[in-house]
């Protein structure tokens, strides 16, 4: 009954078998591997992009903040909303690999709104010199509250972003689950949206740890390559990496990968709504959600083993008071996990 994070699943054995046979002789190093032509390859095609600059890096810090730093100036500032990752979780990383660019918060939820974020880049630039300068526009897919952007709502925040000619990155740490739910193509939901650079994220579907960045144009690439090891995130065995993303977009398993843990998550959506005390903060879309019960409920599922994380509070205390919890689901969380979990819940509502 693990709900805590997807971050914690297992590794599919199609990835352990292709890093087992990645490991038989000799690879060049530092990314010029022949494993790593087929993952340029791959995304390339995947996303439409023949042009396009692929790197791989071993997490998502790094994915967002290297990317982020080869498309802002340290004078500039870059949007983001208040709850993204590269606000919140990252330790101010981004703004170490930018040479000091701030972040401005924009609006209070997960997602941008138009209105709100118009007017704050219009704020900036309003002090000369003495000011940050606008930067890129960076937005998370699936969001951290588990909602998901449309195609629309991309192409707005694109088109605002763009009247003011910055860029926009998205930290696409769960981008397979987000495609799935949209059942769109890699293509639709980035460059013909117009997305300038992504985060296309793998750890938290199912590989060991690895991450593709993608430049749609690949005037960003020289610079991105000398971040990428003045940063210290250049891996001299890199086929170890690039056999992981190589296995990861071979037959689709990517899809695959995601399409199970948002059917999970649906299925214990779907479990959920039988119980009368839950309430969902927000409508799942994908494969993790937010979702408010009394404390007495906390407290059966969690004293008989099941693993998440409480939002507002702890087990302690009033039992009918009303604390919000995190459920997220990977690709290999069984379902009677899933049942045992809903039974203990049943449990206290009868």
């Amino acid at each position: 009954m693990f709900f805590a994070s997807d971050n914690a699943g297992p590794v599919p054995q199609q990835i352990l078998d292709a890093m087992s046979a990645a490991n038989a002789g000799y690879q060049s190093a530092y990314g010029a591997d022949t494993i790593m032509d087929q993952v340029r390859a791959q995304i390339r095609d995947i996303f439409e992009a023949p042009e396009a600059a692929v790197y791989l890096v071993a997490t998502g810090t790094a994915a967002n903040s290297l990317a982020l730093a080869t498309l802002t100036q340290p004078f500039q500032t870059v949007f983001c909303t208040p709850v993204a990752h590269i606000h919140e979780d990252e330790c101010n990383a981004p703004e170490f690999y930018s040479g000091g660019a701030k972040l401005t918060l924009v609006g209070q939820s997960a997602k941008f709104d138009l209105a709100e974020l118009r007017r704050a880049i219009e704020t900036e630039e309003s002090r000369g010199v003495h000011g940050p300068q606008r930067g890129p526009i960076s937005l998370t897919q699936v969001t951290e509250k588990g909602t998901v952007y449309s195609l629309d709502e991309i192409r707005a925040i694109c088109d605002v972003a763009h009247s003011f000619d910055l860029p926009v990155h998205m930290d696409g740490a769960r981008f397979a689950n987000a495609l799935v739910s949209l059942g769109c193509s890699a293509a639709d939901m980035t460059w013909k949206a117009g997305i300038d650079a992504v985060s296309f994220g793998g750890t938290k579907n199912g590989l060991m740890g690895v991450e593709a960045v993608i430049f749609f144009d690949p005037k960003h690439a020289w610079e991105f390559e000398l971040r990428r090891k003045r940063g210290a995130h250049l891996f001299s065995k890199h086929r170890y990496l690039s056999a992981q993303m190589n296995a990861y977009l071979a037959d689709g398993l990517w899809l695959d990968l995601a399409q199970k843990a948002n059917d999970n998550a649906a299925y214990l959506a779907k479990g959920l709504r039988a119980i009368q005390a839950a309430e969902f903060v927000y409508e799942p879309a994908a494969n993790l959600m937010f979702v408010r019960m009394p404390r007495a409920y906390h407290q059966a599922a969690q004293s008989n083993g099941a693993m998440y994380y409480l939002w507002d509070g702890d087990l302690e205390g009033d039992p009918d008071e009303i604390l919000t919890a995190r459920f997220v689901c990977d690709w290999s969380l069984d379902l009677n996990q899933i049942d045992r979990f809903l039974e203990l819940l049943l449990a206290v509502q009868a």
